[in-house]
Formats: C-alpha cells, structure tokens, sequence
C-alpha cells in the first residue's frame, strides 16, 4: 500500500478523499475493500486481511456525510447527491438505501448528507446539515427534506445548484421542503411563499417539482396505494419494468403543473394498508408520481422528477424501487440504459422503521451507515 498525501491505493483501487467523511468503495462481489472514515487521526489498521485507513477529511462537514463510491456500471464517473431531513416518513433510511442500490449495481458516486444533533447522530427533521459542496460536482440530487430552515452557506449550495439547471428528484415531503419564511435570503424558498419574488410564488415545491404541500389525502397510515400508470405516459423510460406498484404512506392532494408536464402514475387509495385491500370508492386518483421542466430565474432549465410517496416502507414495494432507480437514471439522461430488468436488490441488510414523527432509529450516527453490509437502519 502506497500514500501520497490524501491518495490512498489499494492494490488496482484508487480514490481520492473529497469534503463528505466516509467513501466506502467494493469490488465486483459483495466483499469489503476499504473504508476511509473521517474526521479522525491519519493512520490505519489491519482487519483480517483488509486495510481500514483513517483520514481527516476537510472539517466538521464530514460529519454528515457518507459516500458510498461504485467501482464499475453505466453510471461511472457521475455523481448522485442525496439530501435527507425529514420528521416522519424516515427518508433517512430510504436515501442510503437507494444510493447504496445506484452505486453498487450501477457505478454511481453517491453521498448521503443527513441532518445531525449536537452529538453528531441523525436527527430527522432538523435543520443543522452541512455539507452541501458536494452539489459543486453533483449529476443529480436527490432531495427528501421537510420544513427545512438550512443556513445560508447550505442554501446557496442548492440555489447555485438549481440555477445550473442541475436535474432533481424530490421524494414525499420535498414538495414542502423548506419552512424558513423568516429568512431574509432565503425565505422564497418556503412552501407557502407568497411575497414579491413573483417568479417563486409556492416556494421550492411549486416552482422546481410543480406542487407545494396542500394536504392529506385519505388517512395517513390507514389507507395505502397502489399506484396506478397513465395510460398516455405508459412508454415513459422512468416506468420501464415497473409493476405492482405500492406504496404505504398516505396520498397527498397533488396537482401539479410546469412545462413539459408528464403525469406517469396517479394513486388508487385502498382502505387497508395492503396492496390487495378494497378500493376507496369515494377517492378520486390524482398524481402521485410526475415529470416536468423547471427554470429558475435566470437559470437553465432542468429535469424534476417528483413523487409523493417515498417513505421507508414504501421502497420495500420493488415496483415503487424500480421507479426511483429509473427516475435517477432518467435524471442524468441515461434513460436509454433503462431496462425493464435491471438490478433493483437492496445491498446489504435493509430493516425500515415504521414510519411515523417519533419512530426513527435513535443514536446513530451517519458512519454506522458506511459499507455495503451495515443494516439501514441499526436499532440501538
């Protein structure tokens, strides 16, 4: 093994240590390569046969990152950042399990930033997550984030993202991402903005996904649904493949608009939490998975791709998995590597918590995550 600075060489595997703390990288199986963990002292230790290499890494901001680096697969040399802060529907465990899946079996680069306490564990739903550089370089991100208020270092990050006409997928509670009205910088970012930026009236939801938060829509954590495809959008490549299609969380009201507009599924609420339970009569299906083009101003334009479900559970449904990998593939216009029968499997334990505001998985902290065998999400 050969060092030079921050380079670190394992046999024919190479990486270099960017701002996020943990690179995980694997080989063609399963087994374990390397782990470079920071912030922590330089230095290294032997695991049975593998070496573990501790780096620095640039400040505090590793803290909330894990990256999880992808050795081979179309999806080579691009980079997925993922955004994960919400109260209840535990995005953060279906962000690193997807990210997990897209670097695994496809080659992406994919870091996970979470929002941590003051002891440096995941706390959903708050506010302190730094981190966000990482949109410099990215391909794609993925935002889970509900009510959020980030500071302004973190905002510009997305905001410059954004103008670039970076492409977005926005899971669940993205269409109410930022509640930071008060912000005198940032406060057009609010999911009820209404003030004199006539070009962010709805804030970040109804501007770059199409819809903002306007409620539920039959009974959270009563009523599943199953997810039905539109008929005119059948042929969309985010749909190839996908069947069965469910999902757990309760619907939204949803009816989105924007430039190039594409319905791709709308939700059959049932009255059960079950994929076969009894139709709810009374529901009408509105949308619950769409694309479409947005623009800031004085931006480029920018693919979005935004579903109202996501939660942790949801992902166990593999037509609803397969959707979202075919969502980030379509996000980085590979669309034409979609394949109806492309690996959608979990990597390593997948064990979702129910979601629910008072149901996530308590002192973890973001380096439990790291590798490709960690259980998402630990119990402790």
């Amino acid at each position: 093994m050969k060092k030079s600075g921050l380079l670190i060489v394992f046999s024919t595997l190479v990486f270099l240590m960017g701002s996020c703390g943990d690179i995980f990288m694997g080989t063609d199986d399963d087994s374990v390569v390397g782990i470079a963990m920071a912030p922590a002292d330089l230095g290294h230790k032997m695991v049975g046969n593998l070496e573990y290499v501790a780096t620095t890494g640039r400040g505090d901001t590793a803290d909330y990152c894990v990256t999880y680096e992808g050795e081979k697969g179309q999806g080579k040399g691009k980079h997925i950042v993922f955004i994960a802060t919400d109260h209840e529907y535990r995005g953060e465990e279906t962000l690193p399990a997807l990210a997990r899946i897209l670097a695994k079996r496809y080659g992406f680069k994919c870091t996970v930033v979470w929002a941590l306490d003051d002891e440096g564990n995941i706390f959903p739903g708050s506010s302190n997550l730094k981190g966000l550089e990482v949109l410099e370089e990215a391909d794609l991100m993925v935002i889970f984030t509900r009510f959020a208020n980030f500071e302004d270092k973190q905002m510009r990050y997305i905001d410059d993202y954004l103008h670039r006409g970076g492409p977005v997928i926005g899971l669940r509670t993205a269409t109410h991402a930022f509640k930071n009205s008060d912000n005198p910088n940032w406060g057009h970012y609010d999911y009820k903005y209404n003030g004199s930026k006539k070009a962010w009236q709805g804030g970040f939801g109804e501007v770059v996904l199409g819809e903002t938060w306007v409620g539920h829509y039959g009974k959270n954590h009563q009523q599943a649904s199953n997810l039905l495809l539109e008929d005119v959008n059948k042929e969309h490549p985010i749909l190839r493949g996908v069947e069965n299609a469910w999902a757990q969380c309760g619907g939204y009201n949803a009816y989105p608009e924007g430039k190039n507009l594409k319905i791709l599924a709308r939700g059959q609420v049932l009255n059960g939490m079950t994929p076969n339970a009894e139709p709810d009569t009374t529901k009408e299906e509105l949308p619950v998975a769409w694309v479409r083009t947005y623009q800031l101003e004085n931006g480029k334009a920018g693919r979005a791709f935004t579903t109202t479900h996501g939660a942790s559970e949801d992902i166990l449904s593999d037509g609803f998995r397969r959707m979202l990998i075919n969502a980030c593939l379509w996000g980085v216009k590979m669309e034409n590597t979609i394949k109806a029968d492309n690996p959608i499997d979990f990597v390593g334990g997948y064990q979702p918590s129910t979601f629910n505001f008072k149901g996530f998985q308590k002192n973890v902290k973001p380096s439990d995550l790291a590798g490709w065998d960690s259980v998402i999400m630990p119990r402790k």
